[in-house]
């Protein structure tokens, strides 16, 4: 650990700035940072590049990364687009050799220089071996004494990764026991966390006197709170992959029943299904019940009194918990993915589809009698959460409502909206406008995308008029990364910082490609997508896979309260598949401020350790579309996908 807080230390650039915007500080996640401020003052005071960094620029703030050739640490498809990047400040094509487990040179070429990309502080050059169609393992690039770390090709890539970032909402679950065979390893089972769940009381600012058994659902993030807001893109996205699975491939086996491990299998429903239901029905329990007032809204949230520390099973918290106030963003979420799930259940479990249509028909009334309940910001124990601004939700709700029911008033809503076919390409954060399409705060275009989807939701039109929007957005995603030096459909707005889980609006990006390339022959939007999960599998400034368990350089520290090893060994390190948040300009927790890194470039802010919270997170709404497109890539008919990569 001792390296790898040094190497931090030394990732910097001269670009200034780290405003972020993030959920409320946790002044209880943290540790005395003596020994890291020593660290990364050592780290930085280092003058000579290590091994392997033939090529690299100097400066007073050196590199201390390994390899200078950066590569998906995972692999390559056969046919898709092979990138990689070689760190060099020579403006002068460089060659480079393609070498298999043997020694034996199987390709090769010239790099591509692509200057200085800004984002990841550092001067590159593009190397393509997409030509190369061979498939193995351990193959190795080199350029000069440059090398990259290992990598296979190989045409099933991702067929354990896929299910391992599934595997997160299971280990997530409240209320039930993670229990072998389906924890995988039995560090990873425990008991059942927060039964109180079933007799929760209204906190004293949330204007009610009822309880409520809200248990069930998933553990959003690091801490132990349950969020409706975060849970709605979460299932939605989710169910998306599902309801895109069984329109446009109905034959995969990938999301049947008995693929997932979980209790629930053989039970003649799909496994995601289940594993979403087991959210749903969380946010089902969060409705207020017909006779109490404020019917039909839906809290915003659950979570303890004040916020417990790391290293802290479920089933071990001893604080108390509340149901906090109802807000107009809540209770869309709910009719929105209610009246999504409706539809998908319709010929599986008829009772619970029709539990679900009514339940978003209430939820819709009531949030259009409460239009402006918002969440508050700020808190303890909890993240706000908050949005006040519900438009989008609202379209959002009108569109997949509309789509379930046919029925006229949600046609006119949605018609009556500026948002009416349209999928947003950048999305307002506390850093500036950033090119991307959904948050958990910004759901208009989830409701395209639904509409875009379906079939028979809208007149044949307006129908390729919503996907002609995404595949508009996608055209916007493939001219970014075109211009960027690791060759991304992501860069970061007008103040070039990277937000709070930064990795997450890639992946959401790289989402609205895929579904550009459903509806319309785009081989550069699938090879986009392909080179977008190189960047999350190691491809990028610091070398790193944003993933535990996968890479040569995966994830290790992710923040969490009971995959805590390295805060308190009697805990258990995170199981393989679960995402960071990854690089956040704004620096919000001591941990990642105490590292050295003020003006760091915005892809290099970044530290794999339990306590920075603000930069190593994980979170339900960012394992969604990483799941997402890891099936459409590794489900994709590869031979469609001939084309020119980017």
């Amino acid at each position: 650990m001792a390296d790898e807080m040094m190497s931090r230390g030394a990732l910097r650039c001269s670009w200034r700035g780290v405003r972020g915007r993030g959920r409320a500080p946790d002044p209880s996640r943290w540790l005395p940072s003596a020994l890291v401020i020593a660290m990364c003052a050592s780290a930085v005071a280092a003058s000579a590049p290590a091994a392997g960094q033939e090529g690299s620029p100097r400066s007073s703030r050196p590199d201390a990364l390994p390899y200078a050739i950066l590569v998906n640490q995972v692999g390559y498809y056969p046919e898709l687009a092979k990138l990689a990047t070689l760190r060099s400040a020579t403006t002068r094509p460089r060659a480079w050799e393609l070498r298999d487990r043997a020694g034996r040179k199987v390709a090769s070429g010239k790099s591509r220089p692509m200057g200085l990309d800004l984002a990841a502080g550092e001067r590159v050059h593009v190397i393509d071996f997409s030509a190369f169609r061979g498939t193995g393992r351990g193959f190795v690039l080199k350029a000069g004494a440059a090398r990259s770390r290992p990598f296979d090709v190989v045409s099933d890539l991702y067929r354990t990764l896929k299910y391992d970032a599934l595997s997160l909402y299971y280990h997530n679950r409240s209320g039930i026991d993670i229990a072998m065979p389906y924890a995988g390893q039995p560090e990873w089972a425990r008991p059942a966390g927060h039964l109180t769940d079933k007799d929760v009381p209204c906190a004293p600012e949330a204007g009610c006197s009822y309880r409520l058994d809200v248990s069930g659902g998933w553990y959003d993030a690091g801490d132990h709170g349950k969020y409706v807001v975060n849970g709605g893109i979460s299932v939605w996205t989710l169910l998306n992959l599902y309801e895109r699975a069984s329109i446009l491939d109905p034959s995969s086996e990938a999301l049947a029943d008995g693929s997932m491990r979980i209790p629930e299998g053989k039970n003649r429903v799909p496994d995601l299904l289940d594993e979403a239901r087991w959210e749903l029905e969380f946010m089902l329990k969060m409705q207020v019940p017909a006779g109490k007032p404020m019917a039909g809204m839906v809290h915003h949230k659950i979570h303890d009194q004040t916020w417990t520390g790391l290293g802290l099973a479920p089933h071990e918290d001893p604080k108390p918990r509340f149901l906090y106030p109802v807000s107009t963003a809540a209770t869309l979420n709910l009719a929105a993915v209610a009246a999504q799930a409706a539809r998908i259940w319709k010929s599986i479990d008829p009772g619970f589809a029709d539990r679900c249509l009514k339940a978003a028909q209430a939820a819709w009334a009531a949030a259009n009698a409460h239009p402006r309940m918002f969440a508050k910001a700020g808190g303890v124990g909890g993240g706000p959460y908050q949005d006040d601004a519900v438009e989008d939700e609202f379209y959002w709700a009108a569109a997949e409502l509309a789509i379930t029911s046919g029925r006229p008033e949600f046609r006119q809503r949605l018609v009556a909206s500026p948002l009416f076919l349209q999928v947003p390409t950048f999305v307002t954060q506390a850093e500036g406008r950033i090119p991307s399409s959904m948050t958990w705060q910004e759901v208009g275009a989830l409701g395209t995308l639904s509409l875009a989807l379906v079939p028979g939701a809208l007149p044949p039109d307006e129908q390729q008029r919503a996907r002609q929007a995404v595949i508009r957005a996608a055209e916007i995603y493939l001219a970014i990364a075109e211009r960027r030096g690791f060759r991304i459909p992501v860069d970061w707005g007008e103040a070039k910082r990277t937000p709070w889980g930064s990795n997450s609006f890639l992946l959401n990006n790289m989402l609205v490609l895929a579904l550009a390339a459903d509806f319309k022959p785009c081989p550069e939007c699938i090879h986009a997508v392909a080179a977008g999960m190189d960047y999350i599998l190691g491809r990028n400034a610091l070398d790193q896979s944003y993933v535990t368990g996968h890479g040569g350089r995966p994830l290790r520290n992710p923040h969490h309260r009971f995959w805590a090893k390295q805060a308190n060994p009697k805990y258990p390190s995170a199981p393989p598949g679960m995402l960071s948040g990854g690089p956040n300009s704004g620096l919000q927790d001591p941990k990642v401020k105490a590292a050295g890194l003020e003006g760091c470039a915005p892809e290099k802010c970044f530290l794999d350790h339990i306590e920075s919270y603000a930069t190593n997170e994980i979170a339900i709404n960012w394992n969604a579309p990483f799941a997402w497109v890891l099936f459409y890539l590794d489900s994709r008919p590869l031979s469609s996908s001939r084309g020119r990569p980017r």
